[in-house]
């Protein structure tokens, strides 16, 4: 991990260079496409010559089209057949910004429109204008950032150092671009766990989707997972990602790591696709084995509300929001949707999902005549779906430091998991980190990682562990009337009914376990004995109040103990107090 510092370092110190002539929250303009850039300019090294040698022999030849043939002499899914690299751009300053784009034009299509993402030629105009092209460019050519040298993982890791640095600087939220790498294990290793004999299987091949992929980090983890416990499986990966930047980063590296690049799709996946424009979910009819995602916390949905409301109204459960709609004001719930949509069928071997979220999907919303998050949740218990919910430490994302949360859903759980739900208490599984990360201080070690799992693993209540049934969360939202009185008197209806006071009107929450009038007898009546249920305002509602199942109560300290404190603190601050007049 020196090796990322060090290489993060001395790139984040190129960005020295445009102080002055950019505005520091611009910098990531310049820095992470010349970061990718020499990425590629790297890996194509070794079979250049070769590249340029095939790109003679057949460009005179009637062939529409010669990326795959240049694409196979250069050992990966893009080439470049431009005469330059960076050593030649290098070599020649006067002609630099003409020769750069004939480089960048030289790339395949995909690698092409990796670059086309940053906007780059704006940059090279204005770096030119500025007098800093050449230096620069020539910064970034000391640097190797060959696979040998900068493995895919590390490379993972100093974007997203590079990501966050420029947020920083910008006030933005790094959180929104990439998830702590010891989170997205924990995720990958519950995801995988009870997968294990099926995927040591040879040849075995499955697939993954994360639609808030950022640089790729959650798909980059799941397939070195997969390969390290099965070297002849492979993964196939899927993403999509809004963010121009973030998507050309990840696109970028999976062309390197010779997975198709067309699997990474770039728009707001929340959005219907649009034939036109091609802007919205570009998965909507696949299904996949595994998903996972950690998608924006708290963000509002109001730039693609009357979009995803129009879906809601018209497909209902043919579409992705058939079982509710959450607040305008936090989507979260709007990404867990979807991914459901995209489980493949039990009889085809189901799905898994795994998904991070902040506390509020457990318990917002109270249920209503509308469809909202309570009518989401008791739609994913109902259906048998959620499997396992894990409470995370406090602070370790860079951008909060609020609680977080793994929800892990199953389509096709093992006969002791059906109809049950396992919450697991971890937040005290985290050691401190030496040096916090913005709001990152804390983070797990792979002794917390495996722990955890175990815990999921076992399937035993346990101090980390309560297991319930799906119905414990659901109950029944009540209405409790208490007669209209005037003048002493009740008054009634046309039907001779009593007529209820909406100023004594009540609700009770009445867990779904009890019979709805037992409770009234028990809890209600003793104490307001003319008082009735309305039976059509009764309302089912679920939440999992993480905090309750998990409360321990502490006695308070005795008198004594507290008098014996005070005395000793009186003690302690007299004899300070004679020292200080002495």
């Amino acid at each position: 991990m020196t090796n990322v510092k060090e290489s993060a370092n001395f790139i984040w110190s190129i960005a020295e260079l445009l102080r002055g002539d950019y505005k520091q929250s611009d910098y990531g303009k310049v820095i992470l496409p010349f970061t990718v850039l020499r990425r590629l300019d790297c890996v194509l090294e070794s079979n250049k010559e070769e590249v340029l040698k095939k790109y003679n022999q057949v460009k005179s030849m009637n062939v529409q089209n010669l990326d795959p043939i240049l694409n196979k002499v250069a050992g990966y899914k893009f080439h470049n057949r431009s005469l330059f690299d960076f050593d030649k751009l290098v070599a020649d300053p006067n002609n630099l910004a003409s020769n750069l784009r004939n480089y960048i034009n030289g790339f395949s299509e995909d690698a092409r429109e990796i670059i086309e993402q940053f906007e780059f030629d704006n940059q090279i105009t204005k770096l030119e204008d500025s007098n800093l092209l050449f230096m620069v460019l020539k910064r970034f050519q000391e640097i190797d950032l060959h696979p040998e040298k900068v493995s895919s993982m590390e490379m993972g890791y100093m974007f997203e150092e590079l990501i966050r640095k420029f947020a920083e600087i910008s006030n933005e939220t790094a959180g929104e671009h990439f998830t702590p790498r010891e989170v997205i294990r924990l995720m990958v290793n519950l995801l995988f766990m009870n997968d294990r004999a099926i995927l040591t299987q040879k040849g075995i091949v499955k697939t993954i989707f994360d639609c808030c992929a950022g640089t790729g980090g959650m798909l980059s983890v799941a397939e070195e997972y997969l390969n390290e416990l099965n070297p002849d499986a492979r993964l196939e990966v899927f993403g999509q990602e809004l963010n121009p930047e973030s998507y050309a980063i990840c696109k970028s590296d999976m062309l390197i790591k010779g997975q198709n690049p067309s699997n990474i799709a770039k728009g707001n996946s929340l959005k219907r696709k649009d034939g036109i424009k091609l802007k919205g979910d570009q998965f909507i009819n696949h299904k996949f084995d595994y998903l996972i995602t950690n998608p924006p916390f708290g963000v509002k949905w109001k730039k693609v509300e009357k979009e995803v409301k129009e879906e809601h109204e018209e497909l209902g459960h043919g579409g992705r929001y058939g079982a509710g709609l959450p607040s305008v004001s936090d989507g979260s719930f709007l990404f867990l949707m979807n991914l459901i949509s995209k489980m493949k069928n039990p009889k085809e071997g189901g799905s898994r999902l795994a998904i991070v979220f902040n506390g509020s999907p457990l318990f917002s919303g109270s249920p209503s005549s509308k469809k909202n998050e309570s009518s989401i949740r008791q739609w994913v218990i109902e259906n048998d779906l959620l499997e396992a919910v894990i409470a995370l430490p406090n602070q370790l994302f860079y951008n909060t430091g609020i609680s977080t949360y793994i929800w892990l859903l199953n389509n096709h759980k093992e006969k002791q998991r059906k109809g049950k739900v396992q919450l697991i208490n971890a937040v005290e599984f985290f050691k401190k980190m030496s040096k916090s990360l913005g709001d990152k201080r804390n983070e797990l070690s792979d002794e917390h990682i495996e722990k955890i799992t175990e815990i999921y693993g076992n399937f035993e209540e346990g101090k980390y562990c309560k297991i319930f049934d799906n119905k414990d969360f659901g109950y029944a939202k009540v209405t409790v009337e208490r007669p209209l009185i005037e003048n002493g008197r009740i008054v009634k209806d046309k039907s001779g009914k009593p007529k209820p006071d909406t100023s004594l009107r009540d609700t009770e929450n009445i867990p779904l376990s009890e019979d709805i009038q037992t409770y009234i007898q028990r809890e209600v009546l003793p104490h307001v004995p003319d008082a009735w249920i309305d039976k059509k305002k009764t309302k089912t509602g679920y939440e999992i109040n993480f905090t309750k199942y998990f409360y321990e109560y502490k006695p308070l300290r005795s008198l004594e103990e507290i008098r014996a404190d005070i005395l000793a603190l009186e003690q302690e601050t007299d004899g300070l107090i004679k020292e200080v007049i002495a």
